[in-house]
């Protein structure tokens, strides 16, 4: 019963307090921890008992069931790569918005160099915003390709 908030053993349980108590004991009657009479005993006394020290005598000489720290650590290992995607995808965001800024100064450069001659001058911004803008894409595709993300 480690993953419940801090609380009093004389505090009343609630339900779902009562219901994660009998998962812990079902889950040591699985791992053979207890036998079907010890189980069937607090089992009963789990749905009687009023308070949170009631129902942390039942299962205090019981460690945290397998099948509860298996969870607790597919969580935390699910939370880390959802958080590492978010980051990534963030951080894929913001090249492209480095990109867009540089290319609408290049465009600028290029614009304004060609109203100051009087003609449209050789197209040149076309190169560095298409060989960066490729580069972004095949990263972005590559990031997707390659089974992490």
């Amino acid at each position: 019963m480690n993953d419940l908030p801090a609380r009093r053993p004389e505090q009343r349980a609630a339900d779902t307090d009562r219901d994660l108590v009998a998962e812990d004991l079902r889950d040591a009657f699985a791992e053979g921890r207890l036998d079907n009479d010890e189980y069937e005993r607090r089992m009963q006394a789990v749905w009687s008992a009023r308070t949170y020290g009631e129902l942390d005598r039942l299962t205090a000489d019981l460690p945290q069931p397998l099948q509860r720290e298996r969870r607790q650590a597919e969580e935390q290992e699910q939370q880390a790569v959802a958080e590492r995607k978010k980051r990534e995808l963030r951080e894929y965001l913001d090249e492209w918005q480095t990109w867009l800024g540089a290319s609408v100064i290049m465009l600028a450069i290029w614009g304004i160099s060609s109203i100051a001659s009087g003609e449209l001058q050789n197209f040149w911004p076309l190169w560095p915003i298409g060989i960066w803008g490729a580069i972004l894409l095949v990263s972005g595709i590559g990031k997707r390709g390659d089974g992490k993300s």
